[in-house]
Parts: C-alpha cells; sequence; structure tokens
C-alpha cells in the first residue's frame, strides 16, 4: 500500500486572513466559519498562521484589547509548510514531533489547502472504518 500525498486528505482553499486585521476580526472568522488556524496573507502571499490558541492566549493578559491589534503581532511568523505531494505520514510525523496544530499546504499558484489535527483524525477514522470492514 502507498502512503497518500497530503493533497488528497488537505482542506483546499482555506479561509485566510489579511495582516492587517484585528485580532477581534479573526476571532469572529474562526468562529463563523469554525476553524482553529487562519493563514495570514500579505498582497495574495503567505506571510503566517494565526490560531485560536494564540488568540486565547492573549485574551488571558487583563488590558488587552483585540480590536486595537493586529494579527501580524501575534501570528506565528514560520508556519508549518509542505507541497501538495508531500506524503501523508511524513506531515503526520513532523506534526506530531513539533506539536503544530496544522501545516499550510502551498503550491505555484499560492495556498492550495491546509491540514490540521481535525483533518488527521478524519484520516484515522477512515482508516478504523476500511480495517474493520476487512
Amino acid at each position: 500500500m502507498s502512503i497518500p500525498a497530503i493533497s488528497r486528505h488537505m482542506t483546499k482553499a482555506p479561509i485566510t486572513i489579511e495582516r492587517t486585521t484585528t485580532l477581534g476580526d479573526a476571532h469572529r472568522m474562526m468562529r463563523e466559519h469554525r476553524v482553529r488556524h487562519l493563514p495570514v496573507v500579505s498582497d495574495g502571499k503567505l506571510v503566517g498562521l494565526v490560531s485560536q490558541r494564540d488568540l486565547y492566549l492573549l485574551e488571558t493578559i487583563a488590558e488587552l484589547d483585540l480590536e486595537g491589534i493586529s494579527v501580524e503581532e501575534a501570528m506565528t511568523e514560520r508556519p508549518y509548510i509542505v507541497t501538495g505531494d508531500t506524503a501523508l505520514d511524513e506531515v503526520l510525523e513532523i506534526m506530531t514531533e513539533q506539536k503544530y496544530g496544522s501545516c499550510i499546504v502551498v503550491g505555484r499558484g499560492g495556498i492550495e489547502g491546509i491540514f490540521t489535527t481535525t483533518d488527521a483524525c478524519r484520516v484515522l477514522a477512515g482508516f478504523l472504518q476500511r480495517a474493520a470492514a476487512a
């Protein structure tokens, strides 16, 4: 059995956010779209990643106004990035070792997708269902 490429299991065309967007707007977008990770872009190019965990951490700081702070100030500037042909097992191994919650899949045209721990759980569930049916 060959290991599938990450492109087979990623969430295609993820919602992105501009780096100048406020953290308050980022939080609203995450709730509205039920996502925990937003690739951050500037002029269409990937410049970082902001996660729900980043926002929750900042919300614990008492005097911080999320409406007055841009995503750029809270984002991870060097998110885990792979290409669509990267093997699924390689991505899972690195995500596990580094405790990453997601990786961004890029190609010649820019961001193609995102693979998150939720996607990983979906892959595992499918595998277990096929194994039980065999």
